[in-house]
């Protein structure tokens, strides 16, 4: 209660405008430096330069960074999109194995029947089930 006596709605209104520009400041900040390094057609000096201008000159690098390159930002997000999923589904195949059909299952088997990890009656019980 002290503090809604101490500040008045305005200021408080005002604080939440300023915290808010702050928060976009730093996703901004975030943002066009996640690009400047996920950049494949810049090299690393102008990365390095890029950098540079956005540390020493925060709010103009940004905004010159937005300006100059902006519009290849959702591109190269989408690129990065685009590499994870594919990252993913072969990831997921490795650990699922990649032959869902029956055969490559069948040969999957006779290979662990062929190194002694199951035996003969395991593999006829997992090859009618495969097969029926």
């Amino acid at each position: 209660m002290v503090l809604g006596v101490i500040w008045g709605v305005g200021q408080v209104l005002l604080s939440l405008l300023w915290f808010f520009l702050f928060f976009i400041w730093i996703w901004l900040l975030i943002t066009v430096f996640a690009d400047i390094f996920r950049s494949r057609e810049l090299s690393g000096v102008a990365k390095a330069l890029w950098i540079l201008f956005v540390i020493v000159f925060p709010y103009l690098g940004v905004l010159v960074y937005l300006i100059a390159r902006g519009d290849r930002i959702h591109e190269h997000a989408v690129e990065h999109a685009a590499e994870q999923e594919s990252w993913l589904r072969r990831y997921v195949q490795d650990v699922a194995g990649s032959s869902s059909s029956p055969a490559g299952e069948l040969e999957r088997l006779a290979s662990l029947r062929d190194r002694g990890v199951i035996d003969e009656t395991e593999f006829q019980r997992l090859k009618t089930r495969i097969v029926g």
